[in-house]
């Protein structure tokens, strides 16, 4: 039985947060030709987070940020009762650079998901994924993240746990048991 234990407390989340922002600024300068898409449910909250985070630093008033429903492409969806959620993108991914943003990268089948869905609203010229924290080795299939919060090694009982100052009142990332 492994207890719980924290990897990401909230001074080290806004850290985090900040440097990821700083990485994309360096390729993307301005956002001009490019956008954020979180998946739903949780990585619309990284998105929204990172999305504030470039405005402040780029001293801009917007930078668009969708959030993307991924239900129905999953292949898993006829499996699990899912609850689907909103889909909002109410800006033009048609050529633009799309950061896809989710906050737990594992096996990536919701990634995989989120691509399939992501196309219904355009071709992107580019595609890059930015994740809080990689599961590295637990992957199901050939994806990986350009940015990461944190990569962490975790056997496959191990649950990652992101809370959110949104929904929990406290940013903190930790790993407990599957059964907690």
């Amino acid at each position: 039985m492994v207890k719980p234990r924290i990897i990401l407390n909230s001074q080290t989340f806004q850290l985090t947060i900040t440097r990821l922002s700083h990485q994309l600024i360096e390729v993307h300068n301005d956002f001009s030709d490019s956008v954020i898409i979180g998946l739903q449910p949780r990585g619309i909250f990284l998105a929204r987070r990172i999305q504030k985070e470039l405005c402040r630093i780029l001293k801009k008033k917007n930078i668009p940020c969708g959030e993307l429903d991924v239900t129905f492409y999953r292949d898993d969806f006829r499996k699990k009762e899912l609850i689907p959620n909103k889909t909002n993108i109410d800006f033009i991914i048609e050529d633009k650079n799309v950061v896809l943003v989710d906050d737990v990268l594992f096996t990536g089948r919701t990634i995989r998901a989120g691509l399939d869905a992501m196309l219904a609203f355009g071709r992107p010229k580019d595609v890059e994924l930015l994740v809080l924290i990689d599961r590295r080795l637990s992957r199901h299939l050939p994806i990986q993240a350009k940015y990461k919060g944190k990569t962490i090694d975790s056997i496959a009982s191990e649950k990652v746990r992101v809370d959110w100052k949104e929904t929990e009142g406290q940013d903190k990332v930790w790993i407990t048991n599957e059964q907690d």
